[in-house]
């Protein structure tokens, strides 16, 4: 099956290409980029004012399955994704049971095909069970198909633990992936720690409590010369450690949320719930900190942290309620209306925070339109005005701070090895 894609802005920052051109797919992969493809036996979708960019990949999401389902299931995250825009999704382990060996990470590969969506990535347990004290069987899952590992929800919080599986992980090409979080300093903690945390009477987390594991993780890097990945930084401080480092040569890469790029600590005031993450909303300091990580490259990549939960974890007392908020949905209008429009970032430089960085991060062949390359596209309209309602989520989810946001941009059609898997109204006609 040959489609032909019309029109529409081409941007690929893996080969730094912005242009208006054709797309020719041919059985699932790229088969030319160039203007006024001529095709006769094609499916030609009329793309102009849209842009066309690599399949967008989450590397950091959290599925719920096993065990979690009535959070979300692979299904309908997988769905999530697609309307998101995105082509291929890194899941993180901490299901029920854990993701702690081969035979768990074939579940969720086996799963994920027969929803028959997006490609995703499982990401298996740095310990078994999640328990911070034995290393898991790395090469049987990196065997399997895990592209990287993490105890993600918990902190590695043993340093011995941590070297052991950076050398162990670096053996089979892989890179671990943290959570940074000393459990000490963090303990029992709500909301960032601060003016906000004292007027509401909630138990505060400092920003040393995610910056001295940071350090730590640099340092053995540094010693030992593996990679390591900080998820979801938060704290103007953790910025300056990573940025150092990279300038020293030590192998760290980061991410960033949307949340944390856009929303600080007064989004929890009345007690907002769905504000409540881990790690938490910072301050405007830290938000311009983090911006202007974006800016300069020491942010790698930019990530989701999708993390549903039921209304009932989450309608309670703050003190009591879970932690995380969903983004597969609101991602990529968050980021290119409040970091695009306002001139933050360049929208090539946006895009290849969500395809060639964090490709690049997890060593994967992905998140580019070079011929031959598979066929994973997202088609975006810059122009669209809409406004996010939760109740219209492909997720189990309905836990966003951005509930009632207008936005500007979103993705109208989502391809994987070239079969739509979402199409927005507009686009019905061609799926």
């Amino acid at each position: 099956m040959k489609k032909l894609l019309k029109g529409a802005r081409v941007i690929d920052p893996s080969q730094d290409t912005d242009t208006t051109s054709d797309v020719l797919i041919v059985d699932g992969r790229i088969a030319a980029v160039k203007d006024e493809i001529e095709i006769s036996d094609a499916k030609v979708i009329d793309l102009s004012g849209m842009i066309v960019t690599p399949g967008l990949i989450d590397m950091h999401a959290h599925f719920r399955d096993p065990g979690y389902e009535y959070k979300e299931d692979i299904e309908s995250g997988s769905m999530s994704a697609a309307a998101g825009g995105f082509t291929a999704v890194a899941c993180m382990p901490n299901t029920n049971p854990p993701i702690d060996n081969a035979a768990l990470v074939q579940y969720v590969k086996s799963k994920a095909s027969k929803a028959g969506k997006i490609k995703l990535l499982p990401i298996g347990c740095v310990s078994k069970g999640q328990e911070g004290k034995e290393i898991a069987e790395m090469g049987d899952m990196a065997q399997a198909g895990a592209v990287a590992f993490s105890d993600d929800g918990k902190p590695i919080a043993d340093s011995a633990l941590m070297r052991k599986a950076m050398v162990y992980a670096s053996m089979f090409d892989k890179v671990i992936i943290d959570h940074c979080e000393d459990p000490f300093l963090f303990e029992g903690g709500q909301i960032n720690e601060g003016y906000i945390s004292t007027l509401l009477g909630l138990a505060g987390i400092p920003a040393a409590a995610e910056e001295i594991m940071v350090a730590r993780n640099i340092l053995i890097a540094r010693e030992m010369g593996t990679r390591v990945h900080i998820a979801h930084v938060s704290t103007e401080g953790s910025l300056k450690l990573i940025r150092q480092a990279k300038s020293e040569g030590v192998k760290v890469s980061c991410e960033v949320t949307p949340h944390h790029l856009t929303l600080t600590e007064k989004a929890v005031m009345g007690y907002d719930t769905n504000a409540k993450v881990n790690p938490p909303l910072r301050t405007q300091s830290d938000i311009d900190a983090l911006l202007e990580g974006l800016k300069d490259g020491t942010i790698d990549a930019i990530a989701t942290d999708h993390a549903p939960h039921h209304m009932d974890e989450k309608d309670m007392e703050f003190d009591k309620a879970a932690f995380g908020m969903v983004g597969l949905e609101t991602a990529l209008g968050v980021i290119l209306t409040h970091i695009v429009k306002e001139g933050v970032l360049s929208l090539n430089a946006a895009i290849e925070k969500m395809t060639s960085g964090p490709a690049k991060v997890l060593g994967l062949d992905m998140g580019t339109l070079k011929i031959g390359a598979p066929a994973d596209i997202t088609v975006i309209d810059p122009n669209r005005v809409w406004t996010v309602d939760k109740n219209k989520f492909f997720s189990k989810g309905r836990n966003t701070p951005f509930d009632g946001w207008r936005l500007t941009g979103k993705a109208v059609l989502t391809m994987v090895d070239g079969r739509i898997v979402y199409s927005d109204d507009i686009m019905h006609n061609y799926s």
